[in-house]
């Protein structure tokens, strides 16, 4: 996608408002922009091959030349690897817990709850032997449709960036974690796990 391409998808995502009358003039009523980054979603899910307009600068996956303008392995491709951990024999939440080393390869990514697509299976439309790093949604579907579900707790999203913000356990924690349990009289023990990369994913 061209750049300006980036910007009118980056734009429908945004949500704009006016301050007051003491700010600086610009060129257009909009003097501020608030981004909203749904729930279980980082900025580099969204804004990770943004190129900002001249003059500006966004720290994401382009910048750090983790991925290039076309959305393939940068430079420092491997800063972004993931890892395997081990979990507490005893069943303990740990932010931190003992990496063991990094993916050979990255999980393929589960449908979940795609629409068209068979439930809680790997998702036929993405390769099962992905690098271990950042890739690019669009590659394998179309803007249009709709993939599989990252996961959504909460201390398991703290888990996901670590105590040290290494941001290196994406993939297990969603490869482990499951959905979990639901506060309904229908509760269930932690279920659909192998739910592959999907944080680790990207828009271009």
């Amino acid at each position: 996608m061209s750049p300006h391409g980036r910007a009118a998808f980056a734009a429908a995502l945004l949500v704009s408002v006016s301050p007051g009358a003491a700010l600086p003039q610009t060129r257009s009523p909009i003097e501020h922009v608030i981004v909203i980054v749904g729930e279980n979603h980082t900025f580099d899910n969204i804004f990770g091959a943004y190129i900002p307009r001249p003059g500006q600068t966004v720290l994401n996956l382009l910048s750090q030349d983790i991925i290039n303008e076309v959305g393939k392995p940068g430079g420092n491709f491997s800063l972004a690897r993931q890892w395997t951990a081990n979990p507490n024999p005893k069943g303990a939440y740990s932010l931190n817990p003992t990496r063991i080393g990094p993916y050979s390869k990255l999980p393929q990514p589960n449908t979940t709850y795609a629409t068209g697509q068979p439930q809680n299976v790997p998702d036929p439309r993405f390769p099962a032997d992905l690098p271990n790093g950042p890739f690019q949604i669009s590659r394998y579907a179309a803007y249009s449709d709709f993939v599989g579900d990252p996961i959504h707790r909460f201390f398991q999203m703290w888990q996901q960036v670590g105590n040290n913000n290494q941001k290196d356990l994406f993939v297990w924690v969603a490869e482990t974690a499951g959905i979990g349990t639901t506060m309904t009289a229908s509760a269930r023990p932690p279920t659909t796990r192998s739910r592959g990369a999907w944080r680790w994913a990207f828009i271009i």
